[in-house]
């Protein structure tokens, strides 16, 4: 089976396409003919050795692969041959095939290409679990998007109004504010502006009636998490997704106390492993609005699999916008 091979960690480039054994599936599994994985920045931290879980090696990178059911196990009701599937594997997608146990595979909506699919994995459900479980989203919340532009970010801004809130898009320049607005956004606050420290709380009581915002989305970390903090309503709550501004941000926990707010995070890969049924309750609801409409995925650039090493590295180097899409078996 061609699959893009890491045999040792180590620099992005260093890695290429090569064969590992087709996977088996086992009593609880089905094989999947994958047909569309995205490439995501985490994917870079797999394979140069920086994740904080790393596979055996070797083995084949590329989380949450859609495609085709080829083969089911023996002990598999759910799913047969020819089902169109989302998976939730967490690493494998950047081969020709997978083995997933079926609990881990979810039905397309037959509307729902397989580009589409994976293009929107990982970053809508990584979006949903902050909304709706961590920050406990309720319809006429105010949202505050950081780096609303980025992939987690257009999804972020794109649930928190299928959900009903209010949402203000930070964006790092005022060229991106377009692409925030197209995705729902109600109104943009400005990243790039002099003493983000205040000018960010400004922008927000202004823009939101005088007050702060119940829901902060993070996934920069930095000085925005610094000043977002600030920006934060009574009994607000923000939610830590990533640190892509590069520094890592601390908290004076008194402040937590004085405004009643919180902080909190999210892997959501926990999520996948310790509660499946919410993570299938996820995957319902994201579908239902892509059915209906009301979700739309960033714009997409298709990759073939031997160009998964160029792919990643576009990607840390923000060389493409949107999301990047590999095509193992086009």
């Amino acid at each position: 089976m061609r699959a893009a091979v890491v045999k040792e960690f180590g620099p992005i480039l260093s890695h290429t396409v090569g064969d590992l054994p087709t996977p088996q599936p086992g009593p609880s599994e089905v094989l999947v003919t994958i047909k569309a994985t995205a490439v995501n920045y985490v994917d870079s931290l797999v394979v140069t050795g920086k994740y904080q879980f790393l596979p055996e090696r070797p083995f084949a990178p590329g989380k949450l692969p859609a495609g085709i059911v080829s083969a089911v196990g023996s002990g598999v009701t759910t799913l047969k041959v020819g089902d169109r599937v989302l998976t939730l594997a967490e690493q494998g997608g950047y081969a020709e095939q997978v083995a997933v146990d079926a609990k881990q595979c979810f039905k397309l909506p037959d509307a729902m290409s397989f580009v589409d699919a994976a293009s929107m994995a990982l970053v809508y459900d990584t979006s949903w679990f902050a909304l709706r479980e961590r920050a406990r989203i309720q319809a006429g919340d105010s949202v505050l998007v950081l780096g609303s532009t980025g992939g987690v970010g257009l999804a972020a801004v794109q649930l928190a109004k299928a959900m009903g809130a209010k949402v203000l898009a930070g964006v790092s320049n005022a060229s991106k504010a377009p692409l925030a607005l197209e995705a729902g956004a109600d109104d943009i606050i400005d990243l790039s502006q002099d003493n983000l420290r205040d000018s960010l709380r400004e922008q927000v009581f202004a823009k939101n009636g005088g007050k702060g915002v119940d829901i902060v989305i993070d996934p920069l970390g930095g000085d925005p998490f610094d000043a977002a903090l600030r920006a934060l309503a009574w009994r607000g709550r923000l939610v830590v997704i990533g640190f892509a501004a590069g520094r890592i941000p601390t908290v004076k926990v008194n402040y937590l106390l004085v405004k009643n707010i919180e902080v909190s995070g999210l892997q959501v890969s926990d999520y996948r492993k310790r509660m499946p049924e919410l993570m299938a309750q996820c995957l319902k609801e994201i579908f239902a609005w892509y059915e209906a409409g009301k979700l739309k995925p960033a714009a997409t650039v298709t990759y073939p699999l031997d160009a998964f090493a160029k792919a990643l590295q576009d990607i840390v180097d923000r060389r493409v916008s949107g999301r990047i899409v590999l095509l193992p078996n086009p």
